[in-house]
């Protein structure tokens, strides 16, 4: 969430920053709230201290033995008064919080122009794209050539956007997440397990309600429960509500989690294969620091993602996203694209983003310097390291070898114990 003071005392230059990112802040409306606000808070206090001194007043007239009854009519009509103006103004305080909370982060002042991906900017290249003297498959096929891979199996088992893994396959797949874990485990994240249900409120603090209520899945429960759509939500709550020393920062948290999105706004697109699917894994980084250190955070986060696709050897591009396509609670985004030769094409495998201060202050995560007593919020940032089906769909389109085998990666093969990955015995259904 942004700083209220911001919408207050500079309401028009929020505006003109929010635009970068294509957002279009409601100034009327927000004029109007705040100024129904400013109203309303001030008849209750008045009312409050009508109320009080009333009351003294009644209570100095009794103890003279003087009579009350008019007097303690006058403040049950206040009283009245004064609840009808606290249920108002509670309304309108919600209304005004949920309007907040659907304003996206503030960009960093070097994020590029832009109104979609298109505008993004390549900043750099890094391994060789693979030659192949034969005709190369995509993952999808290279899958149900190996028996490894069906999409048809997860549609009759759940539904569209589900797939099963096999034998080899499946083995790969686990293989990737524990490389991963040990890898950022080694670079001194703290490695944990976290629940795949997140509350309502969890779900705020990551800035992830309301804006994305239509891509989350809600359980039929009394409570308000979630799948997790990434690791993200639970391990920023961790510091919820907290005030912690300067010392403890900064704090580094890494995760390997089932996630779930409903993929609301990109049906259509990506309906074959592994790339984009309404339940996947990832191993997710999250990193807590000092406001002056996020900057260079981010960059080490997004090295961190960049050091297990060259240890794979996969080749790959790194972006900065443009404004317009800087996602909600982002300050700044690097996206990072793996080559699919099964595609011809770069695609996303790793988003590495600065949210600022924009969580900590929906979640109260604070930290106090030595010395001074006023704390102050965290920055908080995330980054995929990696998703772990797109790294299985990469390893797979760029090892793979002219008889249908996968080569497994060098180092890959102590988790694997196998050189290549073979064709299961047991045939999955095929689409």
């Amino acid at each position: 969430m942004l700083d209220p003071q911001l919408l207050r005392h500079d309401l028009q230059g929020t505006a003109t920053s929010l635009a970068r990112k294509g957002f279009q802040l409601d100034v009327s409306h927000y004029t109007s709230l705040e100024s129904r606000r400013r109203t309303l808070q001030q008849q209750v206090e008045e009312l409050q201290a009508k109320r009080n001194g009333g009351a003294k007043a009644i209570g100095m007239a009794k103890s003279r033995g003087e009579a009350v009854e008019s007097q303690v009519a006058q403040m049950e009509q206040v009283n009245q008064n004064l609840k009808i103006q606290e249920v108002e103004l509670t309304q309108l305080l919600e209304e005004l919080q949920y309007f907040q909370a659907c304003i996206p982060n503030l960009l960093q002042s070097d994020v590029p122009d832009g109104t979609s991906e298109d505008d993004n900017q390549e900043l750099s290249r890094w391994g060789e794209q693979p030659q192949f003297d034969f005709e190369v498959k995509d993952h999808v096929t290279l899958g149900e050539q190996l028996h490894g891979l069906s999409g048809a199996t997860g549609a009759k088992v759940t539904g569209a956007r589900f797939t099963f893994l096999q034998g080899d396959v499946a083995k790969l797949h686990r293989a990737l997440a524990q490389f991963m874990l040990n890898q950022h485990t080694h670079n001194q994240y703290i490695e944990m397990n976290v629940p795949t249900i997140v509350n309502a409120a969890s779900l705020y603090n990551a800035d992830k309600l309301p804006k994305f209520e239509k891509d989350l899945f809600k359980l039929e429960a009394d409570q308000a429960w979630y799948l997790a759509p990434t690791a993200e939500v639970a391990l920023v709550n961790v510091v919820a509500d907290r005030i912690l020393t300067e010392q403890d920062l900064p704090l580094k948290f890494c995760a390997h989690s089932l996630c779930f999105r409903s993929e609301a706004g990109s049906y259509g697109r990506d309906t074959r294969g592994f790339i984009r699917q309404h339940q996947f894994e990832k191993v997710e980084l999250v990193q807590m620091t000092l406001p002056e250190d996020s900057e260079q955070a981010l960059e080490a986060i997004t090295q961190d993602a960049e050091n297990i696709l060259q240890a794979l050897g996969l080749a790959y591009r790194k972006l900065v996203l443009c404004g317009g396509d800087t996602g909600f609670g982002a300050m700044k985004t690097y996206d990072l694209e793996v080559w699919l030769p099964g595609q011809a094409a770069y695609r996303e495998i790793s988003s590495c983003s600065n949210c600022g201060d924009f969580q900590a202050r929906r979640m109260g995560a604070r930290f106090r310097r030595a010395g001074v007593k006023k704390p102050e919020f965290i920055h908080t940032l995330n980054g995929s390291g990696l998703a772990v089906g797109r790294t299985l769909v990469a390893v797979m389109e760029n090892y793979q070898q002219a008889d249908g085998r996968i080569q497994v990666p060098e180092v890959l093969v102590p988790f694997m114990g196998q050189a290549f990955i073979e064709t299961a015995q047991f045939t999955l259904a095929q689409s």
